[in-house]
């Protein structure tokens, strides 16, 4: 299975937020749906989890 990566650098932030969460899919989803409301102070709604899960990206593997 292809690792997931949630990086909040692409979002602008009051607070420059540099956290990046790698992990299977519904892991990251998981995990930046709480850092989103804990820290961003974010609704733990499902159309944040949509738009997170939209954003992920594959996470690149050395080759």
């Amino acid at each position: 299975m292809t690792r997931k990566i949630a990086d909040c650098r692409r979002f602008p932030s009051e607070t420059n937020c540099t956290l990046t969460i790698s992990g299977e899919e519904d892991e990251v989803v998981r995990a930046a749906t709480e850092h989103a409301v804990s820290v961003h102070s974010h609704a733990d709604t499902p159309e944040l989890r949509e738009q997170i899960r939209a954003s992920l990206e594959d996470e690149k593997v050395p080759a």
